[in-house]
Parts: structure tokens; sequence; C-alpha cells
């Protein structure tokens, strides 16, 4: 167990680079009435850093950002660029950036949002535009460098939505770091292709239902909880698939439980005492019923499903603020979470050969596996530590 340890340390040390900045998402609602609109954007601190704003540092770091939005963030009409007015900012606690302005068109014809926000600094941004129409429905859109512009009008065909939201849950599990971790981690272990499909299964079905529920208004949950339990979620997956190798030492699972009733005692963290008490008795429950079990495999689809349920809301943050009409609601879910799956098959399928590969040479396997499981520990510990503090 000490060389994985020693890999383990060592890979935290790295994890530092895992924070380097995935695609990153903004939002904007924009109510047009008469000769132009009231506009409200929201932009997280972190994405900020990729431009050198860091609210500790820069001087008048709001008003900095609301120029930036108001600048990047455009209306245009047929007699040309809308123009800003008064934009102001105000930097939150919960690590987000609200702005807000108002823009005058020199006409009403042919109203177009545009964004050109972090374009030179980080081409896969998205940027999601919610647009209401005086006396029309609402239309919303996600915004890339490839389509930085639309024009408010009629609603997209059909087909048009639902391909939008399909490459945006393929785009969402494909540059979300964390969630790829996981998955890796739970078919680590896994012998045969009909484990990953059990394991997948179980993590679909509750991902997609906690999705669902957020999207549709009936379940919210707070937004740094969720982030912190999903590193939490890999960390543990992974802490095991090292425990089950290293033969079920004792002192992993003693460590881990006892560490998050710490946490829980002390209240140093941004988690509520209830959450990490909870996650402690649970650790300790599990490990306990694993250790039992000579092939632990309907425990750990019982832990993909209960994890699923929290990397569900973690899904939810990319389409909730939307708030997509009732119209919409169906083809914005549909598309999403089918992508999600697409994307999720394709990390499976480009995983599991190489793995099948290095079966016939269990040495490698070994190394590779624990290796493997050592990193993704030490990614989820860092994400968990990160978030849960604040």
């Amino acid at each position: 167990m000490n060389r994985l340890a020693g890999i383990a340390l060592l890979l935290l040390a790295w994890a530092g680079e895992a924070t380097a900045h995935s695609r990153g998402t903004s939002y904007s609602e924009w109510t047009i009435a008469g000769d132009g609109a009231q506009v409200q954007a929201r932009v997280s601190q972190l994405e900020l850093t990729r431009l050198q704003l860091d609210p500790a540092v820069t001087p008048d770091y709001a008003q900095r950002i609301a120029a930036l939005l108001a600048d990047n963030l455009q209306l245009w009409s047929q007699g040309g660029r809308c123009e800003p007015q008064a934009p102001v900012a105000q930097a939150g606690e919960d690590g987000w950036v609200l702005a807000r302005w108002s823009v005058r068109c020199a006409d009403r014809v042919e109203f177009a949002i545009r964004s050109t926000l972090f374009q030179a600094v980080a081409p896969s941004h998205l940027h999601f535009a919610r647009a209401q129409l005086e006396g029309g429905p609402a239309v919303e859109r996600v915004l890339t460098l490839a389509e930085p512009a639309f024009v408010l009008g009629a609603p997209p065909a059909l087909a048009g939505s639902l391909w939008r939201y399909l490459s945006l849950g393929i785009g969402h599990i494909l540059s979300g770091w964390d969630h790829l971790a996981f998955v890796l981690a739970l078919i680590l272990l896994a012998t045969s292709l009909r484990e990953v499909a059990l394991l997948a299964t179980g993590f679909t079905v509750a991902h997609s239902l906690t999705l669902a529920a957020a999207v549709l208004g009936w379940a919210d949950a707070r937004g740094d909880a969720v982030e912190a339990l999903i590193g939490l979620s890999i960390a543990l997956v992974a802490a095991e698939n090292l425990w089950l190798r290293s033969g079920r030492e004792r002192w992993l699972p003693a460590a881990t439980a006892l560490g998050l009733a710490a946490l829980a005692v002390t209240g140093v963290t941004r988690l509520p005492f209830a959450v990490l008490a909870g996650l402690a008795l649970f650790t300790a429950c599990y490990f306990v019923l694993a250790r039992a079990a000579a092939r632990p495999l309907r425990l750990r689809i019982a832990v993909a499903f209960i994890f699923g349920l929290v990397h569900g809301f973690g899904f939810a943050s990319a389409l909730a603020p939307l708030r997509l009409p009732d119209e919409r609601l169906a083809i914005g879910l549909l598309g999403f979470n089918s992508g999600v799956e697409l994307g999720q098959l394709l990390v499976i399928a480009a995983a599991w050969p190489l793995l099948q590969l290095l079966a016939h040479r269990p040495r490698a396997r070994l190394w590779a596996g624990d290796a493997a499981s050592a990193g993704i520990c030490a990614l989820g510990t860092f994400w968990f530590v990160t978030r849960a503090f604040g």
C-alpha cells in the first residue's frame, strides 16, 4: 500500500493543474421592449481569472467586470449596435458576478444578440442567452465561437433545437473532467462489458432523475455543496479501487470516515454539519459492507446510483439557468440528457479496449490500474477540498 500512497501523494501535488479551466459558461437575460432592452448577465469569478481579473488584487473589480460584460454581450439592430448604458456589477459570495445594464437602439428592426465574451482566451466558452421579446415568447440559444450570434424571431425548428441541446450535452460531459474521472473510476475494476453496462446504467438512471427534477423545478440543491460532493464521490470510488487492490486494509476506510467526521465537527468547510456527518457514516458503513463481500458488484452499482443523483444536479447547472419555456422543456431535457449519455458512451468505448489490452499483461495492468486510481483519487480529493473550503 505504501507504493499506492506514494503515487497518490505525488499526483495530489500535481492536481493543482486540474484547476486549469475546462469549458466555461456564462449567462445573460434580455428583456426587450420599445427601442432597447434591460440586460442581466452572470459569469463566474473563476472564469474571469482567464482575463487576469481577481477580486483580491484587481482595482475597481466590479466596475471593470460590468464594463467588460456590457462591451462583449451586444444587442444589434439594422441600425447597428445598440448602445450600452450604466453597467453595474456586484460580486456575490457564491463565486459569481452579477451585472446589469440597459441598451438603446437606433431602430426596432431585426434585433440580434451577439457574444464575443472570452473568445480570445477561451474559444470553447459557452454563453447561454435568453431573450424575452415584447409581446412574444422567450427564446434561448447557446452562443459559441462558431455561432456567436442569433437573430431574434420565430423559435428554431424542432430538429435544430434537439441537435443544439444534444451537442451541448456531449460537450458538457467531454469537457467535465470531474464527471469523466468518476466514470473511469467506476470501470477500472470491471471485468466484463456486462459489469460496465450495469455500472453505467445505475449512474445514468440516477443522474437522469435529478437532472430532470432540477430543470423542471421540482428539486433544488446548493451549487457549492453539489460541486464538493462530486469531488468527494470521485475520491471515494477511486479510494475503494486502491483499497481492494491493497488487500482491504482497515486504515484507509477508517481514516476517510474519521476525516469526514472531523470536518463535520470542526465546521471549517462550507458544507453543512449534517451533510458531512452523513457522508462519514455512509463511508464507514459502505466499506464494512464491501469488506464482507467477495465481489461487491451490487454495492458498486448502488454507489454509482447514489452518487449519480449528485452528478445529476451538477449536469443541471448547465441547463437549469436557461429557464426553458414549457413548450421546449421536453426537447431540451431529451437532447441534453441524450448528449450526456452519448459522451459517456464515447469515453467507455475509448477506455474499455485499452483495459482489455492490458488484461493480457497482468503486471502492466496492475501498475496502470494503481496509477490511474491514485491519480483519480488525488484529483477527487483536490476538487473536494478546494470546493468545500470555497
